[in-house]
């Protein structure tokens, strides 16, 4: 139970991969935790994370995280992390053979769609088994966007 005087932000989004969903097909999503160092915990908790170039990739019996960017910490002086380094993921043996044999069988990559802080004050990562849209998907994808947008934008005028 928290204090009276504290407010915890449940779920807070601390970096997400806007572009994920419009080139990829989402499949299935999973929640995996973060291997982190406490200078990469407070620079988190500054909300200056960026996932947009990051991908997850197995090797050996782990998933990996490449590519992230974690500003450093400014506080942090000689004790600060790499910004880029490799990440490990902490999820089950099944979610990993899972995604594993999703990824060797039926060609689909491992995106990362967004960091955030659970309720305990955890980070995690959401990510997702996906397929790479083909360019005429993305074409669909976008003019749904632009009807949806311009079918609201009716309603809320009158007609």
């Amino acid at each position: 139970m928290a204090p009276r005087g504290s407010q915890r932000v449940v779920n807070k989004v601390v970096a997400e991969n806007r572009k994920a969903r419009f080139n990829y097909e989402i499949l299935d999503t999973y929640e995996a935790g973060l291997v982190l160092t406490g200078t990469e915990v407070k620079s988190l908790r500054e909300g200056k994370a960026n996932i947009a170039e990051s991908y997850a990739s197995d090797e050996g019996d782990e998933i990996w995280l490449i590519n992230s960017y974690l500003p450093e910490y400014l506080q942090a002086n000689r004790f600060n992390h790499e910004t880029r380094r490799r990440r490990k993921l902490l999820l089950n043996k099944r979610e990993i053979n899972r995604m594993r044999a999703a990824i060797n069988r039926e060609g689909m990559t491992l995106v990362p769609l967004k960091i955030y802080f659970n309720e305990k004050g955890r980070a995690k990562l959401e990510l997702a088994l996906a397929k790479g849209k083909k360019l005429h998907d993305k074409r669909e994808t976008s003019k749904e966007r632009d009807w949806n947008r311009q079918k609201s934008r009716l309603l809320k005028t009158g007609g």
